[in-house]
């Protein structure tokens, strides 16, 4: 039973054919390029229209497949979403354009889960990739660093050609 609910393929109809083209329209052109399993669903589609992205579903596309160029330019302004709640986080925005973002959407899952699990992050089970790496951002960026020690430890392990923390000399340096 194959079938087209509110203008989108269902599951059957999506399986038979595994050259199907992104299903955007990019600026007013539809994209050509190979679509891959990232679906362009309601919560993208508001994300992309929230960022003002000229974005749009073809209407004759019987699938909602996208393409990597368009999946990694929905995932880059994702990362950069900033939440606007109070006084105090407007100015710590400010703060946090100072300095250089880490772009965690684009690290392997398995690295994420490293993170995670090393820091104890409490999350609900079966984070997709994009929800794990925006736990992983926040909580990173929450991770106090005193300036002068971090730079007292650089440079120490750069003279001394050290890879590996060495406790016994930073103890030293208390």
């Amino acid at each position: 039973m194959s079938g087209n609910i509110n203008g989108f393929s269902t599951e059957e109809d999506s399986r038979g054919s595994h050259e199907q083209i992104c299903c955007l329209v990019d600026q007013g052109t539809r994209c050509t390029r190979l679509a891959g399993n990232a679906c362009y669903s309601k919560r993208i589609q508001k994300t992309v229209q929230q960022r003002r992205l000229k974005l749009n579903l073809d209407i004759t596309a019987h699938h909602i497949y996208i393409c990597e160029i368009h999946k990694n330019m929905i995932q880059s302004v994702r990362a950069k979403r900033k939440r606007n709640n109070s006084d105090d986080d407007r100015v710590s925005l400010d703060l946090d354009s100072e300095f250089p973002e880490i772009d965690f959407f684009q690290m392997p899952v398995n690295t994420l889960r490293r993170y995670k699990r090393h820091y104890k992050l409490q999350t609900r089970p079966g984070l997709n990739k994009a929800q794990l790496a925006d736990t992983v951002s926040r909580h990173f960026k929450t991770i106090p660093v005193i300036e002068k020690e971090a730079l007292t430890f650089f440079i120490y392990m750069a003279k001394s050609n050290k890879s590996k923390f060495d406790q016994k000399v930073l103890d030293g340096f208390s």
